[in-house]
């Protein structure tokens, strides 16, 4: 396996260097480089291309949903997961939003993180699962979902179509992105489905033209914010 080039990005350095030791300890993971905030990091991305930006929140100069957005918008194919002690649900939809494909709280384990990391380069969503019944419980109305008032009232819009508009996906198609949204790979819907891969690829292009999601990372926020992601599924 193609070694996985990491950037990290945290405003306190002893947060910054434990993750990078923690980091090269792991198996097919390198770390490329440290930034402190947001603008750093934006500007690191589009000097080193790494596979995978772990990410902060609360930065200085650009926290780390803006610096997400930035970093995505210049080049789609570096994956961010955010790391970050905030489980709110502003805080979890905006990044989302922005592009993240996975969201880990700092009580995170090392395995947790290892997992994430090698998720987020394959191109698979990782969520916390504390994060994961947090968007569940906003999306049943269980949970004051701050960035989802916002968009009621035309600040900001969730990846998809109109919400008056029925998204109409077929059963299989809402299969596929249940499985999505729980982190499954292709091959891994296929042999769950018990179909080929080409045929998952075909409900997923479906999925997202149904949707109006243009990668994953949007499918998952989605998934989970129009009653679509199964807490059980596995």
């Amino acid at each position: 396996m193609t070694e996985i080039r990491v950037l990290i990005a945290d405003d306190q350095a002893a947060v910054r260097e434990g993750l990078a030791l923690l980091l090269e300890t792991m198996s097919e993971v390198s770390v490329v480089g440290q930034a402190g905030d947001g603008l750093e990091a934006a500007a690191l991305a589009a000097e080193l291309a790494p596979d995978v930006v772990l990410m902060d929140l609360n930065m200085p100069r650009a926290d780390g949903i803006a610096a997400t957005s930035t970093i995505l918008a210049a080049n789609p194919d570096i994956r961010v997961v955010v790391l970050t002690t905030y489980e709110d649900d502003a805080s979890i939809v905006g990044a989302l939003r922005a592009g993240a494909l996975g969201y880990l709280t700092k009580a995170a384990t090392r395995a947790d993180i290892e997992r994430a990391v090698k998720a987020a380069a394959a191109g698979q969503a990782i969520l916390d699962p504390a994060v994961q019944r947090q968007l569940l419980a906003a999306a049943t109305g269980g949970a004051t979902n701050t960035a989802a008032a916002a968009a009621t009232n035309g600040a900001a819009k969730s990846p998809g179509a109109d919400p008056e508009t029925a998204d109409d996906l077929s059963p299989r198609e809402a299969d596929v992105l249940r499985l999505i949204a729980a982190g499954h790979s292709n091959r891994e819907i296929a042999k769950k489905l018990f179909v080929g891969e080409a045929t998952v690829k075909s409900h997923i292009n479906r999925i997202f033209t149904k949707t109006g999601c243009r990668d994953r990372a949007q499918a998952v926020q989605y998934a989970f914010t129009h009653g679509y992601a199964d807490p059980g599924t596995k």
